[in-house]
Formats: structure tokens, sequence, C-alpha cells
């Protein structure tokens, strides 16, 4: 299998040691090159992907002064692990965010800040589609821990559409600890238990948030759980127990987003 060709050349030291890595996916590798563009090396595209979808891309891609290589599927198949709809960009490792980079992120907030904390979510799809979710909601940065959760890798870039590329990606070495540093930036700690009495909608969420989720059917750890200030559940009409997290996520944050909208004044 023939390598890329590089017209800009990889600065070493901002490598990790797996050097590359392969972004794939029409909406990933779009979101790379709008924002992050001086980490993408090359660009392989497959052969007769030359449609109306591809060629924004490439324009894009051209105006960036990289290289654009031809490739057949098996060799996109080969790199991709995914589904990578006939485009992969070799670009620098995204390394993911620190506890200093959030304290530094909560300084500087203008408005009420709202993060997504994941604990114990080791599924890379779900971390993916958390991104996203996430997101498209305005939230500020999405938290997990290093140890015992997925990773940002190319399966979680290609689910979150380009989220990847924009959303920070804190990754904290003691979650515990990280809880309660957030009390001093005065943010409030909602965590999701299914036996928590209070419903999601009779919480106040239009303030400084955390929304805490735990992984599917193990939920939150006690650990975490004990530095919560506040329990709240889905509720949940139908047979099934649980929702998928990145669907869970999704309700919640989306009503924090409701309750933060400006309320209407009265008519007439």
């Amino acid at each position: 299998m023939s390598k890329p060709a590089f017209r800009r050349k990889p600065n070493k030291k901002n490598l990790t040691e797996n050097g590359q890595v392969a972004v794939f996916g029409l909406h990933a590798v779009t979101s790379l090159l709008k924002h992050r563009p001086q980490q993408v090396f090359s660009l392989w595209v497959m052969e007769g992907r030359l449609d109306a979808r591809m060629q924004p891309l490439l324009e894009l891609a051209q105006a960036q002064g990289l290289e654009v290589a031809t490739k057949t599927r098996e060799e996109l198949d080969q790199q991709a692990s995914g589904a990578h709809q006939g485009i992969l960009a070799w670009a620098q490792p995204r390394q993911a965010g620190n506890e200093t980079e959030l304290e530094t992120l909560l300084e500087q907030a203008e408005k009420a800040p709202l993060l997504l904390i994941l604990d114990g979510v080791t599924d890379p799809h779900n971390l993916g589609a958390c991104l996203r979710t996430a997101e498209a909601a305005g939230a500020d940065a999405l938290v997990l821990p290093k140890d015992k959760s997925a990773g940002l890798n190319a399966t979680v870039r290609k689910v979150a559409c380009g989220a990847a590329e924009t959303l920070p990606l804190i990754q904290v070495t003691n979650l515990a600890r990280t809880l309660r540093s957030l009390a001093d930036y005065g943010v409030w700690i909602l965590g999701t238990a299914g036996e928590a009495k209070l419903s999601v909608y009779e919480a106040d969420l239009d303030r400084p948030l955390a929304l805490v989720m735990g992984a599917e059917g193990k939920g939150m750890r006690r650990l975490t759980r004990e530095h919560c200030d506040q329990l709240v559940h889905l509720p949940m009409a139908g047979e099934v127990s649980s929702l998928n997290v990145s669907v869970a996520s999704g309700i919640v944050l989306y009503e924090a987003v409701r309750q933060r909208l400006p309320q209407a004044g009265p008519t007439g």
C-alpha cells in the first residue's frame, strides 16, 4: 500500500509516539479543515468520489495548500475503523485538555457555564454521540476521567460529526477532586439516578451547571454520586428501564437550554 505524500511536514515535537492519526468521514474531516487546518498533513480521497458533497471539502483543502492523494476503496478501508465516506485525513492527534484548561475556561466564562461530565463511559460510539449532543446544545466542555473512559480516537471523531474539533474535551486525573473544585466556581453539580425522587423537569437548571451522567446500566460511581449537589431522574413511561447515555444527556442538556431561554413577557 502506498503512503500519503506530504506537502506540509509534520512537526515531530507536536506528535505522540503513534504519529499521525486517520480522521475520516465528511463531517469530521470538513470540521477538522475548518477549525484545525494546521493539524492536517494530507488527504486521501477515494477514486471516483468527486460528487457535489465532496467538492466543497476538496476546494477547502486546495485553498489551504494540502496534498490530496487518490486512493482505492480498499486502501481507505484498511486505514479507517468505520464508514469513511470516501475521505480520510492524516492529521496530528488532538490532545484532550486537563484540569488547568478547565479552570481557565471557567474563569473566562462570560455566561453561566454548562458542562457535561461522563463517569465511566467506555464506548467510543457513546462518547462521540455525547460530544455531538453537547456541542449542539451549546455546552462549554465535556469532562471525563482519564481512567476507565473512552479516549479521543478516530471512531469518536467520526461519530461526533465534527463536534470533536470544536467542543473542548477535558480529561481529569481525579474526577471527585474536579467535582469539588467546581464548587469554587459556583457550579451546581447535577447527577442523574433512576431512584432519585426529583424529576429533571422539576430541577432548577438555569444556573452554572455540571451535568453528570454515569455509564449505561452501572450509573455513576459511589464517590461521584457523593459529590453531586442534587440527583434527578428522567421519567420513564415505557417498559425500558434506562436510556442510552447520549440520549439521556440530550434530554437533560436541552431541558437546561429551555430553562435558559429568555422568558416572553405578558401580551395584551
